[in-house]
């Protein structure tokens, strides 16, 4: 165990790590902080949820001087809301340093960010298409960077970003520091760390370290017309704090938070087609508590950090064990425990299969849970909520009232009418939700192994993106 003090970090951002609550290192942390903290390049294999932001953002910090008006670190992630992500930490853990960090990317008025330029942050994460754009204007300035850092670099590959990356490195000075992080290692991005990195150091956090241990794992094996009944049992029986349900596809998605809505559930959407500022409104939501349900696909919850969420609802069992191990690794973080719940249909049962071989882990069934159990959590819930102001308000205002009532009718018949009133009953107002055909392989895939290999293939089985002909970035 590796606590940051040990780092030798200086007090200003020993202060903001203590108060955003980190004091153990995780695995990539506790190796990836010394090295870059000595200059070293890095390549960091690990995934989402295993603490690799502060791995990259605490020596960045850590070094960076204040006083200088350039930009001195440019980080380049795949997606909008990753890039927004990497910014508050960045800011959170620089906020006593006085460095600050800007997010640029496409979907958000590009003026607005020059505006934001022009106050000479620290700091830049983005995506590569909208750094390319401030490039080109000459809106950002390149040639005073010390560090550069590729978040999620086999996604940026995926979404065909590879050449952008290499356009935008070659704008940057040659004796800077590069920092990249991957949850694996293809041939394209060992290409690239050949011919933009420096000796660069291999740190592999193990498959087995990014299953989520403090996740409780299980499935429910029922029909596709089953599901959202199903889904509704389970959110009156488990009672999530903050729970996301995730949906294999755009329209699954807006069907699903419409029909949680009309079942009297709070809940909001995110996917790739929805405007900038829905997306960020609805964050804005989940994360304040104002909804207590997000529904999502894949790609949009990419990078998402979330503190807080109690429970993942896979509605659409996911298509490869690198997608499970994203979805679950939503939930039990930061040493708190999590629920994860993935429904499979009868025929489903070999992507189940090739799930518990990819992340070598058994995943408990679960019976199906019954309208009545779904009556009995609201009722838990009613009690708890009624004894907590038992407990916690005062009461005296209401005595004379109370007493006036029990003259006319017994206390136990009061007591139920007030918990009827505080229970949520089960609502089965009709929903109709429109099937969809899994996408999957009948090969059970394997995480890949450590290190650099020549996988010239996705977890799908298909050839990956060269790069050329570059995809819209969702």
């Amino acid at each position: 165990m590796t606590l940051f003090s040990q780092f030798n970090l200086s007090d200003e951002v020993l202060k903001a790590v203590s108060m955003m609550g980190f004091e153990e290192a995780t695995p990539i942390q506790e190796q990836a902080i010394p090295a870059a903290l000595e200059g070293r390049d890095l390549i960091g294999q690990a995934h989402t949820g295993t603490g690799k932001t502060a791995a990259f953002g605490v020596p960045l910090i850590e070094k960076l001087q204040r006083n200088v008006v350039s930009v001195q670190a440019l980080v380049v992630t795949p997606t909008r809301e990753l890039a927004v992500q990497v910014a508050e930490e960045l800011n959170k853990l620089g906020q006593f340093k006085g460095i600050r960090t800007l997010p640029v990317y496409g979907g958000q008025e590009i003026n607005r960010q020059i505006r934001g330029l022009q106050k000479n942050p620290q700091i830049i994460t983005g995506t590569p298409g909208r750094l390319l754009d401030h490039i080109r204007r000459r809106t950002i300035r390149l040639g005073e960077i010390k560090v550069v850092i590729l978040d999620e670099a086999d996604e940026m590959l995926n979404m065909g970003f590879i050449e952008d990356i290499e356009s935008i490195l070659k704008e940057t000075p040659a004796e800077r520091q590069t920092l990249l992080f991957s949850a694996t290692i293809p041939v394209a991005i060992q290409q690239l760390a050949r011919r933009f990195m420096r000796d660069a150091k291999l740190i592999a956090v193990r498959s087995q370290e990014v299953t989520v241990p403090n996740t409780e794992q299980s499935h429910l094996v029922l029909e596709e017309r089953q599901k959202f009944d199903v889904l509704c049992r389970l959110l009156d029986t488990q009672s999530p704090d903050l729970a996301i349900v995730f949906g294999r596809t755009k329209r699954r998605v807006d069907e699903l938070y419409e029909a949680l809505n009309k079942r009297g559930y709070s809940a909001e959407g995110i996917h790739g087609d929805m405007t900038q500022a829905r997306r960020d409104s609805v964050m804005r939501q989940f994360r304040d508590g104002s909804i207590d349900v997000l529904v999502a696909t894949d790609v949009a919850a990419r990078g998402l950090d979330i503190s807080g969420v109690t429970h993942v609802y896979n509605f659409d069992i996911p298509q490869d064990p690198e997608s499970y191990v994203h979805r679950v690794g939503r939930t039990g973080r930061a040493g708190k425990s999590g629920m994860a719940v993935t429904f499979v249909t009868p025929r489903e049962g070999n992507q189940l299969r090739a799930i518990e071989h990819g992340t070598r882990r058994k995943i408990a069934r679960l019976p199906v849970p019954t309208m009545q159990q779904a009556i009995e959590g609201q009722q838990r819930l009613a009690v708890e909520k009624l004894l907590r102001i038992v407990e916690s308000e005062e009461l005296t205002f209401y005595n004379p009232l109370a007493e006036e009532l029990l003259q006319e009718h017994s206390a136990t018949t009061l007591l139920a009418a007030a918990l009827k009133m505080v229970t949520k009953e089960p609502d089965s107002t009709p929903v109709k939700l429109t099937e969809e055909a899994p996408r999957w392989t009948n090969k059970p895939q394997q995480f890949p192994r450590e290190g650099f290999k020549n996988n010239r293939h996705n977890s799908t089985g298909k050839p990956r993106p060269t790069g050329r002909g570059r995809r819209p970035q969702k």
